[in-house]
């Protein structure tokens, strides 16, 4: 991992604590082939990973991403926030060079793109939200098929596959083909795939979607050995779990626009900054006038009044002789911060 650099306005994630480490010891080594690509300026620990500056892209009459500006250091992990139609897929189309924007600057790792698109895409690897993977093929085939576009020869994927698959845990499952795999194994070896080419930066879109519990933590836990061997995350995420446990910094996004950025818990204390009393039941709009002396904010989302407190016990007092309330006083977190930057909840 990177040691702590300021470089404008992000900052490269500091290696942890003593004890603090994450021990990567117990996940296998990739076996990579050293790249030969003559320009390497993805080695460059000074260079901004990505940098969007006034970014904007229309389609038609419509503003999808509106001076859009931010970005990314060497081995840091950046999420992207926002509902459905904030400009997040829009954004990673113009990372890629898959679209062209109307106005602004886009570099990844000092390349331009869309310019020399070409050029930065043999450094990123892709996990698209979907599935993708070609279901005729076996696990192992899948991995070739993709090593291929990115110009290698079959000895090297065969070279690098095995430590990918174990990896992706799925060592077991060289030979099956990909229909016969569970979500969470197809989610895997999507990851897997995206890293045949021992990319520097990671462009992932929702890579947890529709995954069990157990499945998600096992994602999480390999993105974070990724994370510690020092490779870039831009990450679009629904969960605020997800972000909260893997992102070095947020930007909420609302209608193509920016509206906040910073560390996880940072935004959690400016945009909150105090305990959260969640209440259940009964007629919201009664509740609120009884407790909004005593609330520094209130906010309905479907069902449940979230009121803001910077004295929790003040809003428990008047709630508790109320019959039919089921009340939770907690921490604030990313939701709430979501919650009050777009007054609406986060959508699938």
């Amino acid at each position: 991992m990177p040691t702590t650099m300021d470089a404008g306005p992000f900052r490269v994630p500091p290696q942890p604590a003593a004890g603090d480490e994450l021990n990567t010891a117990k996940f296998p080594k990739l076996n990579y082939r050293r790249s030969t690509a003559p320009l390497r300026w993805f080695e460059c620990a000074t260079m901004v990973a990505i940098d969007f500056v006034g970014v904007t892209k229309s389609y038609g009459k419509r503003v999808v991403v509106d001076g859009m500006s931010f970005t990314v250091a060497p081995g840091e992990c950046l999420g992207l926030l926002g509902p459905n139609g904030a400009g997040k897929s829009t954004i990673t189309r113009l990372l890629l060079g898959m679209a062209t924007p109307d106005a602004g600057e886009i570099t990844v790792f000092g390349v331009p793109v869309p310019a020399r698109a070409r050029l930065a895409r043999g450094r990123i690897g892709v996990v698209p939200q979907f599935d993708n993977l070609d279901h005729r093929f076996t696990v192992r085939e899948n991995l070739l098929v993709f090593g291929r576009y990115f110009g290698m020869s079959k000895r090297e994927v065969e070279a690098v596959s095995p430590s990918l698959l174990e990896f992706a845990r799925l060592e077991n499952k060289a030979d099956a083909r990909v229909a016969e795999l569970s979500g969470g194994m197809k989610r895997r070896l999507t990851l897997a795939r995206a890293l045949i080419n021992d990319p520097q930066l990671l462009v992932m879109d929702e890579p947890t979607t529709g995954l069990d519990p157990q499945a998600r933590h096992l994602i999480w836990e390999r993105l974070r050995s990724l994370l510690a061997r020092g490779k870039t995350i831009l990450l679009t995420t629904h969960f605020m779990e997800e972000a909260e446990r893997l992102c070095d910094r947020l930007c909420v996004l609302e209608q193509g626009r920016k509206i906040a950025e910073g560390r996880p818990h940072a935004l959690i204390d400016e945009q909150i900054g105090c305990q959260v009393v969640e209440v259940y039941g009964g007629n919201p709009h009664e509740l609120r006038s009884l407790v909004k002396p005593y609330a520094q904010r209130i906010e309905l989302s479907g069902e449940t009044l979230f009121c803001y407190a910077p004295d929790p016990e003040q809003v428990l007092t008047q709630l508790r002789g109320v019959a039919g309330l089921r009340l939770l006083q907690r921490p604030p977190n990313l939701e709430d911060v979501f919650l009050r930057l777009t007054g609406r909840e986060m959508k699938d």
